[in-house]
């Protein structure tokens, strides 16, 4: 039997006193209506976002300030820092001088992360991973970001998830083996957002980032988790220092997937969708180069909690793309990072590139102000001009369509979903995956559960039924809606 507390029961408890209130329209916080809560106002259904949509940017900027000093996201995590060599050639595809030549090293920091958890979780804790990578390069800083309660409500977390159904392959990923990986060294890095490359010729490339751990997928089961969970919550931190401090230093492959322009407009899936995969069948993974990680941080704050990571932070020969979230990210990061660090962030030692000229100054808790340098442009005083080469690696893109809000959520969410689960899974994988949900979802309200069985049914009836059976062990929790 799922027991419940009553902080359990918050948003039903919610609902009851509310029942007969009248319907609310949704507003910002000055009072002026939402014209659409699940899209931002784009170019065409695919292309990039208007920086007049006031109501996506003002729900981005209040999320940001919700949280003091610690992380919105990625609060708890280990850092380390190392470099990156090139192995492989791949400069057909991209003029970035971090990729010049084989044998081009780049010094590298990371902070490696769960996502959702606050500071004090348990690192064994059932959750999205991933790392986020600070590039020195002599170009500037090139940051790489790829791959979200104290108390958590089973209930919010289905009712999100049922309800928006491109979810459901990150899902189904979430509740597979490697839901919980066995430590930071034992995972693998996948770069959610497609970005652009762009090379000598001023040829465009889209492309995906993969980092394959060279330590070995590992992972632990949920009963394990939770027996390390409950005696060592620092366990993954622990490991991956002790690992470094050992001189067994981790290591990952760099591996990128490129799509031309041309496939992208006749890919059968939106190419710039977070939620989708590239099939490794029709885009490669080809290797570029060694990631490896050999120094320690030496105080905890300075180097870990005040990384920052930007994903605007791009060289010449690397460029967005029309992807949805990285074009939220291009800003958000940025702001939280003002938030959280202050105005002069990137003057910290740990965000600082190689050199920087710009025209900014002061500011609080500025550290160089550049002298007596002239704080305008033009000028007949030296001031820096800009790059040629920046100039000629900046593609002029064209783009047309109808400005609106297009809600893309709807679209092709199960083939993915399904083959993962049909093809990449084994038996015994496919019924541990059955497990791990019913583990959790038995604590959702029953409308919630029969709701979310709806969407499972989509990707394979057999994960539903199997579902089904399990959660009828357990009695049913009530309903008010």
């Amino acid at each position: 039997m799922a027991n419940r507390q009553p902080i359990q029961n918050q948003l039903l408890e919610y609902t009851k006193e509310h029942e007969d209130d009248d319907l609310e329209f949704s507003t910002t916080n000055s009072g002026n209506p939402i014209i659409n809560e699940n899209a931002s106002q784009t170019i065409g259904p695919k292309g990039f976002m208007m920086m007049q949509d006031y109501r996506f940017f003002d729900k981005l900027q209040h999320f940001n300030r919700e949280r003091i000093a610690e992380r919105v996201v990625h609060a708890k995590g280990a850092g380390a820092f190392g470099y990156f060599r090139v192995t492989h050639n791949i400069t057909n595809y991209t003029a970035a001088k971090v990729f010049s030549s084989i044998g081009y090293t780049t010094k590298v920091a990371a902070r490696f992360s769960q996502v959702t958890m606050e500071m004090g979780s348990q690192d064994t804790v059932r959750d999205l991973r991933g790392f986020a990578l600070k590039f020195y390069t002599d170009d500037g800083i090139w940051d790489l970001r790829n791959p979200v309660t104290h108390v958590r409500d089973w209930d919010m977390f289905f009712d999100f998830f049922s309800k928006r159904p491109e979810t459901i392959h990150q899902l189904i990923w979430f509740y597979g083996d490697r839901g919980i990986p066995d430590g930071y060294r034992h995972m693998n890095g996948y770069g959610s957002n497609t970005y652009s490359f762009v090379n000598a010729a001023g040829e465009l490339f889209y492309c995906k980032f993969h980092y394959k751990t060279n330590q070995g997928i590992r992972n632990l089961d949920s009963q394990k988790a939770r027996e390390i969970g409950g005696n060592d919550p620092d366990y993954a931190l622990w490991d991956m220092y002790n690992a470094i401090a050992s001189g067994n230093y981790p290591s990952w492959s760099f591996y990128i997937q490129i799509m031309t322009v041309e496939q992208a407009k006749a890919s059968p899936f939106n190419p710039f969708d977070v939620t989708k995969v590239w099939p490794h069948a029709s885009y490669p993974l080809l290797p570029v180069g060694q990631l490896v990680f050999d120094k320690n941080p030496t105080n905890y704050f300075a180097e870990v909690e005040q990384l920052s990571f930007n994903p605007a932070h791009l060289i010449p020969g690397i460029e967005a793309s029309p992807d949805k979230v990285l074009q939220s990210r291009l800003f958000s990061y940025s702001d939280a990072s003002l938030y959280r660090l202050g105005t002069n962030y990137q003057q910290l030692p740990v965000n600082s590139p190689k050199r920087f000229k710009n025209f900014n100054r002061d500011g609080k808790m500025t550290f160089d102000s550049q002298g007596g340098a002239p704080n305008y442009h033009p000028n007949s005083f030296g001031g820096p001009e800009v790059d040629p080469r920046a100039v000629a690696l900046s593609p002029r893109l064209r783009y047309a369509g109808d400005i609106g809000y297009y809600d893309t959520g709807f679209d092709d969410n199960f083939t993915q979903a399904r083959a993962l689960y049909q093809r990449v899974f084994d038996d015994g994988a496919r019924e541990r995956c059955v497990q791990n949900i019913v583990y959790d979802l038995r604590n959702a309200s029953g409308f919630i559960q029969q709701r979310q069985i709806g969407v499972f049914s989509q990707v394979d009836e057999t994960l539903a039924r199997r579902v089904q059976e399990e959660l009828g062990k357990y009695q049913p929790l009530h309903a008010i809606i």
